[in-house]
């Protein structure tokens, strides 16, 4: 696929702006804080509906408007694709797919598909379980795009039950009623095996790919290992089993749930493990190995995605370079190559040799505008 247009008009720091790209390879050159950043966001709202900065539609909307939109034209072995997101200061965004104004967003996943990878993606390695929670669903959405209705399905009926728990134990000693917390364990546990077993299912997809990035970055001296850890065991890759397991596991924390007032299983408690040479990265990991088991982590993904669609996805590098070692940096770019679409943000060119610069498509970024530049202006 290959994006080939994109607009913004009243989007975080752009009034109105078109780029029409040019090159498998896009460098968005600038200092910090005037809007590259922003342009990678933009593409990443079209691939998957989320940004990784910010929850909140209006955080996204220009100052001083009550709309913001992307608009994409995007070339794919199928044809040509109008992509368009309207997001709102205040109310529900709508999304629009040739035109058409769609009922579902979730049917506006899949058009696009790419992979991001900033300076903050360090936190999947050192951040808590809600940080891979959060990358492996976004991962997920982008492969089968019906998993973001059976997440979203999940999180409601959490909500649900979490919200019985606190009233009933708010109004009265007693353990919540049992009839109703049957009917929400039930739910619970339905729901909840359809998002743990797609979890465990594209981590195992996922896991020989990054083992195989990992060993060929650190030159053979390392063995990356990526493990699912399910908070209800999948003992058995068959629902019913799963379910029950489920249902006997919320039995046995019932007491501990009513006094925390909250629900203490299911896949809001999963959590992914990172071990380097059988030692758990998170906490023994150097910065070094952090990074290369990050960009192992990004590079798997492309090529899963790339298996999964049939079509090499995007690649949005965030000032991740700066993060990156000499080493780590040659791995990176001659993995691209012309095999993916890239826009790379930077805020010097030096970490690009002169055949990069030449093959790409370099735009200045200035206060919310591009301008179109070359090496020798720079």
């Amino acid at each position: 696929m290959f994006l080939q247009h994109l607009h913004l008009q009243h989007f975080r720091n752009y009034h109105s702006q078109s780029v029409a790209f040019e090159a498998s390879k896009t460098i968005l050159l600038g200092d910090n804080a005037q809007g590259k950043s922003n342009l990678l966001e933009a593409v990443e709202l079209l691939a998957t509906l989320k940004s990784h900065r910010t929850s909140r539609d209006r955080d996204l909307v220009q100052e001083g408007a009550t709309t913001g939109h992307i608009k994409a034209q995007l070339k794919r072995d199928l044809g040509i694709a109008e992509l368009n997101l309207v997001l709102r200061n205040g109310g529900r965004r709508a999304v629009l797919l040739n035109g058409e104004t769609l009922k579902r967003q979730q049917d506006f996943l899949g058009n696009l598909n790419a992979v991001q990878f900033s300076s903050l993606d360090l936190d999947l390695v050192r951040g808590g379980p809600s940080e891979r929670r959060s990358w492996i669903d976004t991962l997920l959405t982008q492969l089968e795009p019906v998993y973001a209705y059976i997440l979203q399905q999940y999180n409601q009926v959490l909500k649900q039950r979490n919200a019985l728990i606190k009233q009933q134990t708010a109004d009265s000693d007693d353990l919540p009623d049992p009839n109703q917390m049957a009917l929400w364990d039930a739910q619970l546990a339905a729901a909840g095996t359809r998002v743990s077993r797609r979890r465990s299912r594209v981590i195992q997809r996922l896991a020989p790919l990054a083992q195989s990035w990992h060993r060929a970055i650190s030159g053979d001296a390392e063995n990356l290992t990526v493990a699912y850890q399910p908070n209800v065991p999948l003992a058995a890759d068959d629902p019913e089993s799963v379910q029950q397991a489920f249902l006997e596991k919320i039995q046995s924390r019932a007491v501990a749930e009513y006094h925390q007032r909250t629900s203490l299983v299911g896949p809001h408690r999963d959590d992914i493990e990172f071990v380097i040479n059988q030692t758990p990265a998170r906490q023994y990991g150097s910065q070094g190995q952090q990074r290369t088991l990050v960009l192992a982590l990004k590079l798997a993904e492309l090529e899963l995605i790339e298996s999964v669609i049939g079509e090499p996805p995007l690649l949005l590098l965030d000032d991740v370079l700066a993060e990156l070692d000499l080493k780590r940096q040659n791995q990176l770019l001659e993995t691209i190559q012309d095999r993916f679409q890239t826009l790379i943000t930077t805020t010097h060119l030096g970490a690009f040799d002169a055949q990069w610069l030449k093959a790409s498509q370099i735009l200045t970024v200035h206060q919310g505008r591009l301008l179109t530049a070359t090496p020798h202006s720079i």
